[in-house]
């Protein structure tokens, strides 16, 4: 069997998670209590600005910050809260979407086509 590539694991994890568009998400923001997570890398936000109210959870940290038997758990994550995380383009959202549900957070979601799809929404971006 051939190596899987990172656009198959991006489609099965989209298979398995509820994405959502920017309208949705601005919905959700306005409505509820909603921890926003950007995965991004701080450089790249600093380039490409942000979505208000985010947390900042590298990729690279994120299930460490999840997972309550860590070390570096965080608080904001908890199982039951709705919880919507976001990148550049969703492919890593969607990667870390399905290993959040993976960890037992069954209302989780992310943003599809990330902050690109956001900025083109029209919606609004901070620069910190």
């Amino acid at each position: 069997m051939p190596p899987q590539t990172v656009a198959g694991l991006v489609a099965d994890a989209r298979s398995r998670i509820e994405e959502l568009s920017p309208m949705q998400l601005a919905s959700e923001l306005e409505c509820g209590d909603v921890l926003l997570v950007d995965i991004r890398e701080p450089d790249e936000r600093q380039l490409a600005g942000l979505i208000a109210g985010g947390v900042s959870a590298p990729r690279g940290m994120l299930e460490f910050y999840a997972d309550p038997a860590s070390p570096y758990h965080r608080e904001e994550f908890e199982r039951d809260r709705r919880i919507v995380l976001y990148c550049a383009s969703g492919g890593r959202s969607a990667l870390a979407t399905d290993a959040l549900r993976e960890l037992g957070y069954d209302r989780v979601a992310h943003l599809c086509g990330g902050i690109r799809e956001w900025s083109a929404a029209g919606m609004e971006l901070i620069f910190e």
